[in-house]
């Protein structure tokens, strides 16, 4: 079956395989230590109320079944040890059909995850890994050679994701067309990592030779990846160098890291990784299911691919429950401003005139105190820092949750205490909860001299009024 296989592409398959099992394990240990406060029986959003009303055709998962905090936490760790197996090498130590089931065993628990996940999980790199990890089973192992269809599947997605959250921006905002949205983006950024401020101080020129050039990666690059080597891998080299300019600027969990991925799976190492190894002759039953998950990819890209062409495209959906083949893209629409939520507490039995005796909760990831520089998160997600800069967009994405964090830091929840940086009732409840909407800009290098803060903010409005546990949650 020599039109099968693509011995040349056994190190592009390793890296690949190498590099998701790494992320698989990122995102189960991501969602092992958050759960709790967010979707655990206590959590803001609970799974078992949502599989109440979702049934499984819309949301297959294990949990539908059952659903207990020890049998998640159980599998969050079950997938993160497969993981790390993986990422060690436990697939190439066993036969082609055990190493299909390991490698199926992650894709599994971690689809049980997304599905329940509700909006702590509803970001395109979920489902973006969800993909590649279906993909992934179907690579083979060391005993054969990739097969060339998967290899091609691959480029697929790659080539999904890039021109798909090019056309998104060509579509969306008018400062794509016209080279500015950088003038903002690395500060209005959902979680700013710790160059983004001197990202954002670039001079402008730049900034519009960055734009110019993102459009060039992500509208004209991706066709050169159906092309014969070594465009093709010159195209993807590309495509890996962008990403790694995108995870220096900001914190976007998994997603960049996954691309680098996809496009070194395209890139073809002959020329430095010398002869390929020996392999087996590849089994009919490895050939027919190859081929068979390759009809099914055809017709499950069809919805994805007519939403490319359509001038209502929709960013990061899934098509199919089981996440196979999804449609991308980011920032169709860039924010000039950037308004975060700050939430105190008070331990005053009545709060203050004055507004003192307010101490505010410091979070992991997202600004608050103006003096602190952002850390590197990604490829770890923190998922409550994300819905907080949503919050900060609008009152209306925090509405289904938000009262039940406040609840929560009232009581000092052990869980929910767990994500944030700083808690300043360390030894009993505040008496009060609120939350307020403050403007945040970027300092000048003068201010940054000057006072030592990162950042500058500017009060705006309440935006969650003062809560105790005896009265009900403000309601928006």
């Amino acid at each position: 079956m020599e039109w099968f296989t693509e011995p040349g592409y056994w190190l592009a398959r390793l890296v690949f395989q190498r590099a998701v099992a790494a992320v698989y394990l990122v995102a189960f240990v991501s969602a092992a230590l958050q759960f709790r406060a967010l979707i655990g029986e206590r959590g803001m959003l609970p799974v078992p109320r949502f599989v109440a009303r979702v049934p499984w055709r819309r949301a297959p998962s294990l949990f539908q079944l059952r659903y207990s905090d020890r049998l998640f936490a159980a599998t969050a760790w079950t997938g993160a040890l497969f993981a790390a197996a993986l990422l060690a090498g436990l697939d190439g130590l066993v036969p082609l059909w055990a190493a299909m089931l390991i490698w199926a065993v992650p894709w599994v628990l971690y689809l049980s995850i997304v599905n329940v996940g509700q909006l702590w999980y509803g970001f395109g790199w979920e489902s973006l890994l969800l993909e590649v990890g279906f993909l992934a089973v179907f690579l083979g192992n060391g005993s054969v050679a990739p097969p060339v269809l998967v290899l091609w599947l691959l480029r697929w997605v790659l080539f999904r994701l890039e021109f798909g959250a090019g056309l998104i921006k060509m579509r969306g905002d008018a400062c794509w067309r016209d080279l500015t949205c950088l003038y903002f983006h690395h500060e209005t950024q959902p979680m700013p990592g710790p160059l983004s401020w001197f990202f954002h101080h670039l001079p402008r020129p730049l900034h519009r030779m960055e734009v110019a050039a993102n459009h060039v990666t992500q509208l004209a690059v991706p066709f050169l990846l159906f092309t014969p080597q070594p465009v093709a891998s010159g195209a993807a080299a590309l495509m890996a160098l962008t990403q790694l300019w995108l995870i220096l600027s900001g914190n976007f969990s998994w997603l960049n890291w996954l691309t680098v991925a996809l496009a070194l799976s395209a890139i073809d190492y002959g020329p430095v990784a010398g002869a390929p190894p020996a392999f087996a002759d590849t089994p009919l039953w490895y050939a027919i299911a190859v081929c068979a998950v390759t009809a099914l990819v055809a017709v499950l890209s069809y919805r994805p691919a007519r939403n490319l062409l359509s001038r209502r495209q929709l960013m990061n959906s899934s098509f199919d429950p089981l996440h196979l083949v999804n449609t991308y893209g980011a920032f169709g629409s860039i924010g000039r401003v950037r308004t975060e939520v700050v939430v105190e507490g008070t331990a005053e039995a009545v709060p203050l005139p004055d507004d003192s005796g307010w101490h505010a909760y410091e979070f992991k990831g997202k600004p608050g105190d103006v003096r602190r520089l952002p850390r590197q998160f990604a490829p770890y997600h923190l998922r409550l820092d994300w819905q907080m800069w949503f919050a900060g967009l609008s009152p209306a994405y925090a509405r289904p949750w938000f009262g039940a964090f406040a609840e929560r830091l009232l009581e000092n929840d052990p869980d929910t205490v767990r994500l944030l940086r700083h808690n300043p009732f360390p030894d009993q409840p505040p008496a009060y909860v609120r939350a307020r909407l403050y403007r945040y800009r970027y300092t000048t290098w003068r201010e940054l001299r000057e006072t030592g803060a990162w950042w500058h903010r500017t009060y705006v409005r309440e935006f969650w009024p003062p809560t105790r546990l005896d009265t009900p949650a403000a309601r928006r």
